[in-house]
């Protein structure tokens, strides 16, 4: 972490596990943020550039929500921004044509009219709801991801961990745990999560997505209160979470899974993932710090 982590992961990494301030990480955030609400300058590693968009802004969340400051005028000023980018039906889209011009990874699609997303409103809604935040942009963003979640016929990894965040602290309790359920099932239907890390060529990799980037039962429920947990029996999440804490390399870290189309972002992307797999593997008990 002090050799290439970002200043904001090097606080974050502070806050999780050497009794860090929460005042030092949002500090650190400030800096990406812009005057419109929005967050950008490639907070999100894979989009470079100083624009705002939806996905940096819920990274932005991720952090917030991390450290307990996941409210107050800070997330109204991000709402106030939300409404500004959404699209007609009131949820967000995942890039917007702004992000033109600037670096981007090349297998992030950049188009002129992007329809709303459940990869970038998914986990906003999530978040705001677990904060117990209200805002008017809230009512028909939550009715968006209720119609993608329970209209979804095939899916990928990503769109199922955007749909989990979601549901995990949607208000509607038994229509959340409903939906999971029959999450549940397409994912083991389709394959999405790795059972067993011995046997992953019985796993194929989603379309459009870099070789071996296998995704496990811990990539879906980050904590055993997750209603994805229920998707996998105990020996399947044993033997995903052994697999985890095998992934640990010389230095500390953990490696990036996805295609690294760059330097730069694959070294920031590097300290997200080894922050997500202490914090992960401390959530299921594996260690106390």
């Amino acid at each position: 972490m002090w050799l290439t982590a970002r200043v904001l992961e090097q606080h974050l990494f502070a806050y999780h596990f050497l009794r860090g301030s929460p005042e030092a990480v949002e500090a650190a955030l400030d800096a990406y943020r812009n005057e419109d609400g929005g967050y950008g300058h490639a907070l999100e590693p894979d989009l470079r550039g100083p624009v705002s968009q939806p996905l940096h802004t819920a990274h932005a969340l991720r952090v917030l929500d991390a450290i307990g400051r996941c409210g107050g005028q800070r997330v109204e000023r991000v709402c106030r921004y939300l409404t500004s980018v959404s699209t007609p039906d009131g949820a967000v889209p995942a890039i917007l044509p702004g992000q033109r011009g600037y670096p981007t990874a090349p297998f992030v699609p950049v188009v002129d009219d992007p329809p709303s997303d459940l990869l970038a409103t998914g986990p906003v809604v999530g978040l705001l709801h677990r904060n117990e935040v209200w805002h008017a942009w809230l009512f028909r963003a939550t009715d968006f991801c209720w119609q993608a979640v329970e209209s979804l016929e095939k899916s990928h990894p990503y769109e199922v961990q955007a749909a989990v965040t979601f549901l995990d602290s949607a208000p509607d309790r038994p229509r959340a745990e409903a939906a999971a359920d029959r999450l549940g099932r397409l994912v083991r239907e389709q394959r999405l999560a790795a059972l067993d890390p011995d046997r992953l060529d019985a796993f194929p990799v989603a379309s459009g997505y870099a070789p071996g980037e296998h995704h496990f039962p811990h990539d879906f429920a980050r904590s055993p209160d997750s209603l994805a947990r229920a998707w996998f029996t105990d020996d399947e999440m044993t033997r995903s979470l052994d697999h985890l804490a095998a992934g640990q390399e010389e230095d500390g870290g953990w490696p990036v899974r996805w295609r690294r189309w760059a330097p730069a972002p694959a070294l920031e992307a590097r300290s997200l993932v080894t922050i997500e797999a202490l914090c992960t593997l401390r959530a299921y008990g594996r260690f106390v710090g």
